[in-house]
């Protein structure tokens, strides 16, 4: 299991004991608040019909938060070290590959999303909808393709390829130039040079 998610998901548990904890206690308080006002009210001591004293469940709710996260400090090493254990004997078994995922994963886990400076066309794909990444991929990785191979890599249909690349073509993202009975196209500018940086 991934340390991150770990972590949040035993932060999360903490947090829904404190906040069940809390929710009770206040139950509680207020019982007892009616309970006094009540036996103010008759001139005699409800003491003996009160409910759960308050601060037993203030108690409680910091011991099983304690538990909880205590608990969770002692196995948090256990539970990822796996995780750690097996990327480090991928990173055996091929060096070079994994400087380029650390490369990679660093830019994405740098906030969750794909780093946009290290890879802006991944971004972009990332943002476009299937249809419209299934026609930019291949027009990143083979710029100049005509839009007869485009409609045979994406499988989709000669209208929707046309329909698909004036989008992207609006959007700036490619554009095409005509050649004979079909188009050639091409990356938007922008994108071509982020490829090359």
């Amino acid at each position: 299991m991934n340390r991150r998610r770990a972590d949040t998901v035993a932060g999360a548990l903490v947090a829904a004991v404190l906040i069940v904890g809390g929710v009770l206690t206040w139950q509680a308080y207020q019982q007892q608040q009616a309970f006094e006002q009540m036996g103010s009210m008759m001139g005699t001591s409800m003491g003996a019909v009160h409910g759960t004293n308050p601060l037993l469940y203030v108690l409680g709710t910091l011991l099983v938060s304690a538990v909880v996260g205590g608990g969770y400090l002692v196995v948090r090493d256990e539970l990822t070290s796996t995780e750690v254990a097996d990327r480090s004997q991928t990173e055996m078994a091929n060096p070079t590959d994994s400087e380029s995922i650390e490369s990679q994963e660093e830019a994405v886990q740098s906030e969750g999303k794909i780093n946009p400076e290290s890879q802006p066309q991944a971004r972009v794909l990332d943002l476009l909808p299937d249809d419209e990444r299934r026609i930019l991929e291949p027009v990143l990785s083979s710029p100049g393709i005509t839009q007869i191979e485009l409609r045979d890599r994406s499988n989709f249909s000669k209208s929707k390829v046309s329909q698909t690349v004036s989008a992207l073509e609006k959007r700036g993202l490619l554009y095409r130039e005509r050649q004979g009975r079909t188009y050639r196209i091409y990356p938007s500018d922008d994108l071509e040079q982020k490829q090359a940086n």
